[in-house]
This record gives structure tokens, C-alpha cells and sequence, in this order.
């Protein structure tokens, strides 16, 4: 299982604006050539719904559907494949308010996309995993750019961590 965290600081928005900007799946491809599609679904008597991606991976694309369920009393959206490619994807977004680590006191959005996967594919784990990660990170950096403008990376864009057991 690998884990992939990127987190920035955005100057330009409130927490709550981030996190209605996040919730746009529709605009993911606008934001990124990478993402090739994104089909969103009526939403769920609960406020979930599902949402279906098709991302260039590679050669080719890999595709998947997922539950998405959001948390606007956190900032929260948390997601997690039903069906597609991977064998395991989940993960969350999170905007928050915090205080600037600059001593001036304002407030800065920080927004966290954390998530955890598995290709299943143990043969080719080595090969394929570092790749995916690469291309997951950079998408999420670049669909945060589209949604928000300037952001500010806050952790390497290395973050990662491979996980056994």
C-alpha cells in the first residue's frame, strides 16, 4: 500500500471557498491534461454520490468509479473506489484555517489531499508504483493550481511513504 500526501498553503481563498472549489469535480479535466474525464453522478439520498474518472496513466488510462462523501461541517471530502483499476484507492481532502507561520498572526487556508493506494500488482510494485505516485501528485498539484491560483507547497512534493503489512 503507498500513501501520498500533498499539502499547500493558499493565499487567495477562505478554508469554505477551497473546499466548494474541490467539491467541482466537473472542472478536474479542464485543469489538467492528465485527468481525461470525469462523469458525476446525481447525488446519493445521504449527499454522497459517485463519480466515474478516466486519468492517463502512462500509455494509456486508467479508470475507475468512486463514492465521494462530503463533509462540509470539516471542509472534508473523503473518497474511495468501488470499482476500477486499482485494487485499493481512498483517500480525503481537507481545507482548514490555520495561523501563518510568519508570527503575523493572519490566517492562511491550508488544503491536504491525502490518499492510499494499491495497483495489485505485487510483481510489478517496483516499477509501477513510483510512477503512479509521481503522476498522482503532479495532478493534484496541478488541479489545485486550476481551482485556487497560486498555492504554496508545504511538504516536498516527494512525500510518500510505502507501507507493509
Amino acid at each position: 500500500m503507498r500513501d501520498v500526501v500533498v499539502q499547500v498553503v493558499v493565499e487567495e481563498r477562505t478554508a469554505r471557498q477551497a473546499y466548494e472549489l474541490i467539491c467541482d469535480f466537473r472542472r478536474y479535466p479542464e485543469l489538467t491534461d492528465k485527468v481525461d474525464e470525469v462523469v458525476v453522478h446525481p447525488p446519493e439520498a445521504d449527499g454522497s454520490l459517485r463519480s466515474d474518472w478516466s486519468v492517463i496513466f502512462r500509455n494509456g488510462l486508467m479508470r475507475w468509479s468512486e463514492l465521494d462523501r462530503f463533509v462540509p461541517e470539516t471542509l472534508t471530502v473523503e473518497f474511495e473506489q468501488i470499482k476500477g483499476d486499482f485494487e485499493i484507492f481512498r483517500g480525503s481532502w481537507v481545507c482548514e484555517e490555520r495561523e501563518s507561520e510568519d508570527g503575523g498572526g493572519a490566517a492562511v487556508t491550508v488544503v491536504t489531499f491525502r490518499s492510499e493506494f494499491d495497483l495489485g500488482i505485487p510483481s510489478l510494485a517496483e516499477i509501477l508504483d513510483p510512477v503512479a505516485e509521481s503522476t498522482l501528485r503532479d495532478n493534484i498539484l496541478r488541479i489545485l493550481e486550476g481551482l485556487m491560483g497560486r498555492v504554496i507547497p508545504m511538504t516536498p512534493m516527494n512525500l510518500t511513504a510505502a507501507r507493509h503489512g
